[in-house]
């Protein structure tokens, strides 16, 4: 075998030759796993991109109404979507008879093509090299596929205003890698093909594949996106309206007095209140210059009440005068005690509780409360309201029970008890998918995010895998104790190039209250 002369290819065949004897020490069942897990990654982010894209087109059709010179990015909707599925579908069918042919060569990709090794369904013909030489090197499938994704490249940028196709195709993931590959030009039998699968083992090529069908769905999103923009940016029209009334308080007590507020809500913020009329009960009901008018009403006796509002009002965009009719309903009771959690019915593990008690007419002096039930629940009182605090988790059908007593009144109210729910392991505040190598190196840790919780909790990493995907090198994976990237963690993530796919693997983790670790999701990066 002649020595290359250019660097990358000597390192490439140098990995190989590792690679080779990897294989002769029997560890290449880790190699093969980095593989599987890398394509696994590749896999769930297909999926997101899928439902992603599958929320937009509606969406874009139903803004493109809005000017007849909209329709025409609402019709490119279709094709977008059909060139992402007909060009996975391509790559699907190449992968499917990959696998047939290295497996029971049915003639079909079914279970025949699958091994069952120590309890886990592996691919019967993982290892094999010779069916991705010769299918996409000898027979030219890959050369094919090549002119595919350039074919369907084109196909995409025609959906895209001529204006803007250059900044488009700068940052379109679909392209192929057609440099590195050339500086073996001068070998015999170079191609961007051969450079690619010559000699790939099956279970190698198959995060490629992936990969191609991840780049054709970015692109279907990046299209999409586009479209969204082109028939988003129109003016709101005030063309919808409706009744509101805001009490000062919805239940009061009796020999007190209900007030309310009744206004009109417009659906832009430029409405007016010229020739704007409001009745409650058919009385008028003078409004002021913010088109709010306040109306009361003794509370006289106990019960729920009901009162109608109307409103006329002109729209300043079609000059139409419509009248806007609602009942509302209030209730006038004795005095009673609540006992609601501040932030929501559900009390947390290892986290202050806050809960709000209180008793019409009653002092907060002559309130006595305490936990029972289950939970192993405390309160205390704590800034005017009180504070929970719970150790274990309610078993279904079982509550911790928050029981207060003033005079004349005894109220027990039942809350469930979770543990704080899992965390997102983010890197940049992104969670997974295309990231910047720059961005990337600038990285130092993998931080668990708590979104949509509103107590003040903080989760720790306490171990992860690190896995790097290089374009023809071998996966490397470190094994990082914390949530903080060690030195060889770090060294990977240094080593950060467009095209490069990092997984963070079986992520361990420990929120306030937890006895044992939980693992955390696995992240993809797809370096850009």
């Amino acid at each position: 075998m002649a020595i290359p002369k250019e660097p990358r290819q000597l390192m490439i065949n140098i990995m190989y030759l590792v690679l080779t004897a990897l294989l002769a020490l029997n560890v290449s069942a880790e190699i093969f796993n980095a593989f599987k897990v890398v394509d696994k990654g590749l896999t769930a982010s297909n999926k997101s991109l899928d439902d992603s894209n599958g929320k937009l087109p509606d969406i874009i059709k139903e803004r493109a109404k809005k000017k007849k010179e909209l329709e025409v990015y609402a019709e490119r909707v279709a094709p977008a979507r059909q060139l992402s599925k007909e060009l996975s579908d391509y790559i699907d069918g190449m992968v499917n008879t990959m696998i047939d042919e290295a497996g029971d060569k049915s003639g079909s990709h079914d279970e025949g093509d699958y091994v069952e090794v120590q309890g886990v369904r592996e691919l019967r013909g993982k290892k094999n090299k010779d069916v991705t030489t010769r299918l996409l090197v000898e027979e030219g499938r890959g050369a094919e596929l090549k002119a595919k994704i350039e074919e369907f490249r084109g196909k995409f940028l025609e959906l895209i205003d001529e204006d803007d196709r250059a900044t488009f195709e700068q940052e379109m993931s679909l392209v192929i890698d057609d440099e590195t590959w050339r500086h073996g030009k001068g070998k015999k039998n170079a191609s961007w093909e051969s450079f690619n699968f010559r000699q790939m083992p099956l279970a190698a090529t198959l995060p490629i594949f992936s990969k191609f069908k991840n780049d054709a769905k970015s692109t279907e999103s990046a299209v999409l996106n586009y479209l969204m923009g082109k028939v988003g940016g129109e003016d709101i029209v005030l063309d919808k309206f409706t009744v509101v009334s805001a009490p000062k308080r919805s239940y009061v007590i009796k020999g007190e007095t209900y007030e309310t507020e009744v206004f009109l809500s417009a659906s832009a913020s430029q409405a007016s209140n010229t020739g704007v009329s409001i009745r409650v009960n058919g009385s008028p009901v003078r409004a002021d210059e913010n088109g709010v008018a306040k109306w009361s009403a003794p509370a006289s006796s106990v019960g729920v009440k009901t009162y109608n509002a109307d409103i006329t009002v002109t729209n300043p965009v079609t000059g139409e005068t419509n009248t806007y009719t609602r009942s509302f309903e209030y209730e006038v009771g004795e005095r009673s005690v609540s006992v609601s959690a501040t932030k929501m019915n559900v009390f947390y593990i290892g986290v202050d509780n806050p809960i709000e008690i209180s008793a019409a007419g009653v002092s907060s002096n002559d309130l006595k409360v305490s936990m029972s039930g289950a939970g192993e629940g405390s309160i205390k009182r704590a800034d005017g309201g009180f504070v929970v605090n719970v150790k274990k988790q309610t078993p279904a059908g079982q509550f911790a029970k928050v029981n207060v007593s003033a005079p004349g009144i005894t109220v027990a109210k039942d809350f469930r008890v979770k543990r704080i729910p899992d965390p997102t392991p983010t890197l940049s505040g992104k969670v997974g998918g295309a990231i910047g190598n720059g961005e990337m190196r600038a990285q130092q840790a993998l931080i668990p995010t708590l979104d949509n919780f509103d107590f003040d909790a903080r989760c720790n990493v306490v171990g992860f895998q690190l896995i790097r995907s290089a374009k023809r090198e071998d996966p490397v994976i470190n094994t990082n104790k914390g949530g903080k990237f060690d030195a060889r963690s770090k060294e990977l993530i240094n080593m950060a190039k467009p095209g490069d796919i990092y997984v963070f693997d079986n992520i361990k983790c420990k929120c306030p209250g937890d006895v044992a670790n939980r693992t955390l999701p696995s992240s993809v990066y797809k370096i850009q």
